[in-house]
């Protein structure tokens, strides 16, 4: 179950309370929900104590997550080695000879390699165990993450197979966005977002490469000309580089492997800054929902 759908059920619940927490959800998911930036980081600093290991085992404690966990892991897994740890979109992918297994940190999800004798703590909910004395904790409080196996090419599983291009690849650019914008009326905050057209542009970095770009995320996707698409890719990809350099931003539940937070949140120019004066132009910092989802952006600088 998506965010949106989240927002839906407890809105049909019918109720005062099942509104409050519609509302709250648009106003506070993306300090919930790790982005790229936070992912990429995960699959970094995993990868090192990962790749190459023999998995000794896999322990579930909590089937029940946004999908069910696939039954028969450590029957599967025990004995194989991981031959490689990467990512695709928000998913994590720990890839063996013969399947890999899809992990996607949800809201609140976190990976940690820690010593298998690490105590529990009570959103512990899978742990890949390795042949060096470690594991790979997955801890999940809300439990929106995933945990599946997937046999034979994941990039054609239902899971990753109607995605679109990463965003930090030479196959994104300018003139892709500009050609899959044509006649859509939708606002180019949400095109961005979306990720059937790109992947792992969240809420924060969508804000801010907007503001870079100098583009209004109401402005219809349609009606943007080819060379400021162009400068908005650039956007995309610096602001997705620099936040990965610093370990993503500083989420309420997220921190890196290490159990350090990032702090690309020090670099954020609109998000969160509502009534803020822009430090470009010194006009006030807007906030506006759009698509549910709360976006910032300078009036004076972004057309």
């Amino acid at each position: 179950m998506c965010w949106a759908q989240i927002v839906a059920f407890s809105v049909r619940q019918g109720d005062a309370s099942g509104a409050t927490i519609a509302v709250s959800l648009i106003l506070d998911i993306d300090r919930l929900m790790p982005e790229l930036p936070e992912v990429e980081t995960t699959v970094n600093g995993i990868r090192p104590f990962a790749e190459g290991r023999t998995v000794a085992g896999v322990i579930v404690r909590q089937r029940q997550l946004r999908w069910p966990v696939s039954r028969g892991l450590s029957q599967k897994l025990s004995g194989k080695v991981i031959q490689s740890v990467r990512r695709r979109a928000k998913y994590i992918l720990f890839e063996f000879e013969r399947g890999t297994l899809l992990i996607h940190l949800g809201m609140s999800g976190r990976l940690r390699v820690v010593p298998s004798t690490t105590p529990i703590e009570k959103h512990d909910h899978v742990d890949l165990l390795l042949d060096d004395g470690h594991c790979v904790r997955f801890r999940d409080p809300r439990r929106f993450g995933s945990v599946t196996w997937v046999s034979g090419d994941p990039l054609v599983s239902q899971y990753l197979y109607h995605l679109g291009p990463e965003p930090l690849v030479d196959d994104f650019d300018g003139c892709y966005l500009y050609s899959r914008a044509r006649g859509r009326r939708t606002a180019v905050k949400n095109f961005i977002m979306d990720g059937r057209i790109v992947v792992g542009v969240g809420n924060i970095y969508a804000s801010e490469a907007l503001f870079r770009s100098g583009i209004r995320p109401t402005r219809a996707a349609g009606r943007i000309a080819l060379e400021r698409y162009s400068l908005l890719v650039t956007a995309i990809q610096s602001v997705l580089g620099e936040a990965i350099a610093a370990g993503g931003t500083t989420l309420r539940d997220y921190s890196r492997v290490t159990g350090e937070p990032g702090y690309f949140e020090q670099a954020l120019k609109v998000y969160e800054r509502q009534g803020q004066p822009c430090e470009a132009c010194g006009d006030l910092i807007n906030r506006k929902v759009i698509g549910q989802r709360a976006s910032y952006y300078c009036p004076s600088c972004q057309h």
